[in-house]
């Protein structure tokens, strides 16, 4: 099963993500994404930074692809951003893995880095399963 081309066909339809931030999935399968964010002036802060907001953005989205690929039953709880250090991009990537997937909640890791491959931001995020 192709499970990339499933989430692109559902999760296309986030138009904050997709359209307006510009947020793309790499790859897909259950409890796991990768996404990708190429980097362009809509997203730097006034410090020329990449805005924190875009990031969460982009570690939000990979985690909502890894809980629900597969299994499109779970809504987010809580997330929780570390900002490691400033970015200026050009691309940005999230990596959501599943550190737990119990009956009703979920927990996940989401890592986003440069393509240079430093730690720009660390994601705790928890998921609760709709029964």
């Amino acid at each position: 099963m192709d499970y990339t081309q499933l989430a692109k066909d559902c999760f296309y339809k986030d138009i904050f993500a997709v359209e307006t931030t510009g947020v793309r999935i790499e790859e897909a399968r259950p409890n796991y994404s990768r996404c990708s964010l190429k980097i362009d002036e809509r997203h730097f802060n006034v410090s020329g930074n990449v805005m924190g907001g875009a990031i969460f953005t982009l570690a939000d989205y990979a985690f909502g692809v890894a809980v629900n690929t597969g299994d499109p039953s779970s809504v987010s709880l809580s997330s929780t951003i570390n900002f490691i250090r400033p970015t200026k991009g050009p691309v940005l990537y999230a990596e959501a893995k599943c550190i737990k997937r119990g009956r009703s909640i979920t927990f996940f890791d989401v890592t986003v880095t440069d393509d240079d491959g430093n730690i720009i931001a660390t994601v705790i995020a928890n998921g609760f399963r709709k029964q």
